[in-house]
């Protein structure tokens, strides 16, 4: 499993488990599952998608993500829960 946090500047929008995570790059879409080698990634505009039985998904725009350890943190500067 990865731990997940989405956070934006008025709140932290979540923070939990899922099994994926399929993010909106700034060049193309990124997906991470367990085990994902360390990466950081500057956000683009789109959907942000969290997998498996926590099944969510967040409008984004701009921000970076950052995946060390099967931690993925979203830092945006606008998100939307969809």
């Amino acid at each position: 499993m990865l731990k997940v946090s989405v956070i934006s500047p008025e709140s932290v929008l979540f923070e939990g488990e899922a099994d994926s995570v399929v993010a909106p790059a700034y060049d193309g879409e990124v997906g991470i599952l367990t085990g994902h080698a360390p990466m950081m990634a500057v956000l683009g505009k789109g959907e942000l998608r969290l997998g498996g039985s926590t099944n969510r998904r967040f409008k984004v725009e701009g921000g970076f993500l950052q995946v060390l350890d099967n931690q993925v943190r979203v830092v945006t500067e606008r998100a939307v829960a969809g």
